[in-house]
């Protein structure tokens, strides 16, 4: 029988953990969340941090394991890749590869150096100068060179404000300097792909819809829908750029995704990860009938299944669905949240809905969702109306009845855009 270990247990990984068990594949799942909801469905399951690769190594020896997997967030692709290293399993990354898929100054370089369009960038120092942002234009995006998960992002609209926040931003990572870029402009994508046998095939690309930007707040993603509207626009450059990316760091299997604008001067990328994106690869089965979690298993243990998969796949086919986010005031108290339940119970063209928190639970940075809900349609104007609708329709209310759900707004329609 075969042993797994499939590392991350949340509920992205319940399906996952579920399918292999059907398959007659002995799993265990790690991670350091005590109760994380898939380690219950798992055969066994270890409270390892998995930040401590040393120690996920060690029981991956200990097990037998003669697969290991996961996904969904840049701490999991980095610690599994170190991991896999040190245990001997199979992985579609080196520990030496690393820098170029976590280091966002050095990823940055290296797009350049491949010719591909990024956003005027420096990393700084704390002592920095004005004189060292000479040449960049304000609003400026700060982020850690080595984050994760969007945390210590923010948006300055001058030095005086990047001088403010750079301890935050700073302690978000581990490093001793900042990325500092330009403010993208233009529609925003998000782009999944796997490699096999060293070929890039897109697995979807979404339009990445956010409310407008404010302070120095990173503007919050209310909604993401698969495929973009211009999918057929933005496709083969794409996946050049990918191909590009892929064939320098060597990566020749496995997932691979993108964040990127589309300015008048073509394709200018945010940030290339090593992983599939979290609470988004739902929509590409939904979409297309693609299951990513069979694509995942068969990485391991039927890599020529996942290449026939991937061959006979064509990601510009998906019909419409799109993942709607509800985000809150932190440190808000959830004293009432009936309403919101009602509305998703109420409507029929949801297709599933994960609430956060619980009654009177208290909303922190690390569970910025309130709520989040996914819906298709048959067009992208009806796409519109049912998310409008949910828009207006749901609330959460603190213990003095005020609403502690963030006002999102739908992005102008992209039907017209180039």
């Amino acid at each position: 029988m075969h042993r797994l270990v499939i590392v991350g247990s949340s509920i992205e990984f319940i399906r996952l953990v579920q399918m292999a068990g059907e398959m007659g594949i002995y799993t265990i799942v790690c991670d350091g969340y005590k109760d994380g909801p898939a380690k219950a469905y798992a055969d066994k399951a270890y409270d390892i941090d998995v930040r401590d690769e040393q120690a996920v190594a060690k029981m991956c020896i200990e097990e037998k394991a003669d697969g290991i997997i996961g996904s969904f967030s840049d701490l999991l692709f980095e610690q599994i890749t170190k991991a896999a290293g040190l245990a001997g399993l199979r992985w579609y990354a080196k520990p030496d590869m690393l820098d170029v898929y976590r280091d966002k100054g050095t990823q940055k370089a290296l797009l350049k150096e491949l010719g591909i369009r990024v956003p005027q960038n420096r990393l700084l120092g704390e002592d920095f100068t004005e004189a060292d942002l000479e040449g960049m234009r304000f609003p400026l995006v700060i982020k850690p060179v080595d984050g994760y998960g969007s945390r210590g992002i923010f948006v300055v609209h001058d030095a005086a404000e990047l001088k403010q926040l750079f301890a935050r931003v700073n302690s978000a990572g581990s490093g001793t300097k900042v990325l500092c870029e330009e403010y993208s402009q233009g529609p925003e994508y998000n782009m999944m792909s796997w490699l096999y046998d060293g070929v890039v095939y897109p697995l979807s690309i979404a339009d990445r819809e956010k409310n407008p930007q404010k302070g120095t707040d990173i503007p919050s993603d209310n909604r993401n829908v698969y495929p973009s509207v211009n999918i057929d626009e933005v496709y083969d450059e794409a996946r050049e750029i990918l191909q590009k990316f892929a064939d320098r760091t060597g990566q020749k299997e496995g997932a691979l995704s993108m964040q990127f604008f589309k300015t008048p001067e073509g394709i200018e990328v945010c940030e290339i990860a090593g992983r599939l994106l979290g609470y988004e690869h739902e929509l590409i089965t939904y979409s297309t009938g693609l299951d990513i979690e069979k694509l995942l298993l068969d990485y391991v243990y039927d890599p020529e299944e996942a290449g026939r998969t991937l061959k006979n796949y064509d990601a510009r086919t998906g019909k419409i669905y799109a993942v709607v986010y509800f985000f809150t005031k932190l440190g808000s108290v959830i004293a009432d949240q009936r309403e919101a339940r009602q509305v998703v119970a109420e409507m029929p063209d949801i297709l599933q809905a994960d609430f956060f928190y619980k009654d009177n639970e208290v909303t922190d940075k690390n569970h910025p969702y309130f709520m989040r809900a996914y819906i298709g349609a048959e067009t992208r104007e009806e796409l519109d109306r049912k998310t409008e609708y949910l828009f207006s329709r749901i609330h959460a209310y603190d213990e003095a009845g005020k609403d502690v759900v963030l006002r999102p707004v739908i992005e102008k329609s992209r039907l017209t855009d180039a």
